[in-house]
């Protein structure tokens, strides 16, 4: 490449030719049939179950295929491109993650599933409806709304990123076109339209990451080089074991703050609960949810290697140096091409890998909007059933918000890195909906006004932490540390328009190492991790102490079924002991009285 610049060798990367073009369209046209296919084809639910259907699957959903919707779902495009960027740029400290998504396993088994899964519910928020009152009905599901609204655009802005680095294409050309194709299936085929996309999405995902490992390991020189440039470059390292708060990643915010964050996306949230609540039983439910924790490992593994292998293919030419790639999210797209251009199609795979998972992650989004609309804003203020009208409300709504989603892309693109911004602002909203199902499940007394009062402060002290942390970046007051790049092996001329201390302000990839001009501590500079430990912990707090200042509920009186199962024993074995005492009382009374 010798005399050549960067845009030439941009151009000559872009290799996406007729075969590429095929094996994407084919992706989206087997989404097409499968919502065709439930939606037209497959016989038609009976009179009164059209709802259960289309939402739930009629609640005969089948293990494995909801357990590859999850890891779809979960898995996100931000994160298929953003956790090797996080590797690439930060090294390996994010992946002690993995402790905290196991315990989350464990947590949400014994705690939370139970009692979704056994109350039989189509919306989660049905739930605060019974266990406190209205008002937290609406509050959950206006906060859901929100943060699925701010979430969407984001997953479908950063596979168009990638397309645009592989064939050049403008993002706001093929953004409406993938987005309408998903619309369609979604709105057309329900809940089980998505799943069956979600197993075609969630294999083509894993393929496209596997070839790009393998070959890519091959070029660079096997394994051995991959590891020995990364420890070199101190990417590879052990955890973290100060407890600093301000600590970008260490063992105790990727364990104990990525649990809670985990617990909320995935035990409370109505994108994931719904496909728990399609399967029959509790106990498919409880496979289902160990079934995606071990894909979802998996997925995260290749994620982490696919960035250790991104820096032994350019140690020596950091491709955000030269601009090679335009932005951060584009460095594995980069790397498919440098390494898959010359096999037609396989660049078409990998794309439709990325596209894939931004895809599932957006019907498995509307989906859920269909749910949360029609079941907690449509029919709580009905005066008449809608036995008619909840197939055209439900598909509406899928259409509606499918359309704004579509629009918010320009917003999305104005806003800088996509990893962070995804978790930042789903932060603002996940620790009072976390700490208000929490309340719910395990303390008994605490009411619908301390919950209300609780979620709310919780929700105006995390917009301000996250307005604050997000204003503090762009001013350059928080600065990231970033592991050393170099381009002293650079093959072809480029120009860095930016001094590598400003590439560390604006290449940000997950959240907040705050390096402050200030000396004081501030709240806003702490790990992100912690965001929704923190607006949980606020809500919990507030909330118990206005229960006991309003009068809190008298948990002998309370529905055993809303708790989670040790709670629900602890109620029973008092109101047996309240009634042994009652007998003998009355016993006692009785024998006085002959």
């Amino acid at each position: 490449m010798a005399g050549l610049n960067v845009d030439d060798v941009k151009v000559s990367l872009q290799k996406f030719g007729l075969y590429d073009y095929v094996v994407f369209v084919l992706m989206l046209l087997s989404c097409v049939m499968i919502g065709v296919y439930f939606g037209f084809l497959k016989k038609k639910a009976k009179k009164g179950e059209a709802e259960a259907d289309y939402l739930v699957g009629n609640r005969q959903m089948k293990i494995i295929p909801v357990s590859l919707s999850l890891i779809a779902s979960f898995i996100s495009g931000i994160s298929l491109l953003g956790t090797p960027t996080e590797i690439y740029l930060y090294g390996v400290q994010y992946m002690y993650i993995v402790g905290g998504v196991i315990s989350m396993g464990f947590i949400m088994m014994y705690f939370y599933l139970p009692v979704f899964h056994n109350l039989k519910l189509t919306s989660t928020y049905q739930y605060l409806q019974t266990r406190f009152d209205r008002r937290m009905r609406l509050f959950g599901s206006i906060l859901f709304t929100l943060a699925t609204m701010a979430w969407l655009p984001i997953v479908i802005y950063v596979p168009a990123l990638a397309f645009n680095q592989v064939t050049g294409i403008n993002v706001h050309l093929i953004t409406p076109i993938v987005c309408v194709i998903c619309i369609f299936y979604t709105c057309v085929g329900g809940l089980k339209a998505v799943v069956w996309t979600d197993v075609v999405q969630t294999i083509l995902m894993f393929g496209a990451m596997l070839l790009i490992i393998i070959k890519g390991t091959l070029d660079v020189g096997g394994l051995s080089v991959v590891i020995e440039r990364a420890k070199a470059s101190g990417r590879i390292e052990g955890p973290d074991l100060r407890f600093d708060m301000t600590t970008r990643h260490n063992i105790y915010s990727c364990v104990i703050g990525g649990v809670v964050y985990w617990l909320k996306t995935n035990a409370v949230s109505q994108n994931m609960i719904q496909r728990y609540l399609s399967l029959p039983t509790l106990a498919s439910a409880k496979k289902a949810l160990w079934t995606f924790i071990f894909g979802t490992l998996v997925l995260l593994a290749l994620c982490c290697y696919s960035g250790l292998l991104i820096y032994a293919k350019y140690y020596d030419c950091d491709p955000l140096t030269t601009k090679l790639a335009k932005a951060k999210d584009q460095l594995l797209p980069l790397l498919v091409m440098d390494t898959l251009g010359d096999f037609p199609g396989l660049p078409g795979l990998f794309v439709a890998g990325v596209f894939s998972a931004a895809l599932s992650s957006l019907s498995t989004g509307l989906n859920s909007m269909s749910a949360v609309v029609l079941e907690d804003f449509f029919k709580p203020f009905s005066n008449r059933p809608l036995s008619e009208k909840q197939t055209i409300i439900m598909r509406a709504v899928v259409a509606i918000f499918g359309a704004i989603c579509v629009v918010l892309v320009l917003v999305v693109e104005k806003l800088g890195s996509v990893l962070q911004l995804s978790m930042s602002l789903g932060s603002v909203s996940n620790g009072p909906l976390l700490g208000i199902f929490t309340l719910g499940v395990l303390i008994p007394w605490a009411n619908g006004t301390g919950a209300i009062v609780g979620g709310t402060i919780g929700l105006l002290v995390m917009i301000w932490v996250c307005l604050k942390a997000q204003l503090a970046i762009a001013t350059g007051e928080l600065a990231f540390d970033l592991k050393p790049v170099d381009t002293q092996g650079c093959s072809y001329h480029f120009i860095a328009s930016e001094p590598m201390s400003m590439l560390a302000i604006n290449t940000t990839s997950l959240s907040i190492d705050a390096t402050p001009v200030e000396p004081e501590f501030a709240l806003y500079h702490i790990s992100y991790l912690w965001y929704t430990t923190m607006g949980a912990l606020i809500t919990i707090i507030i909330a118990v102490i206005v229960s006991l200042i309003v009068g809190p509920n008298k948990p002998d009186e309370m529905n055993p079924n809303l708790f989670s199962p040790f709670i629900q024993r602890i109620l029973v074995r008092r109101r047996i002991a309240a009634h042994n005492q009652l007998e003998m009382a009355t016993g006692g009374i009785k024998e006085i009285i002959q």
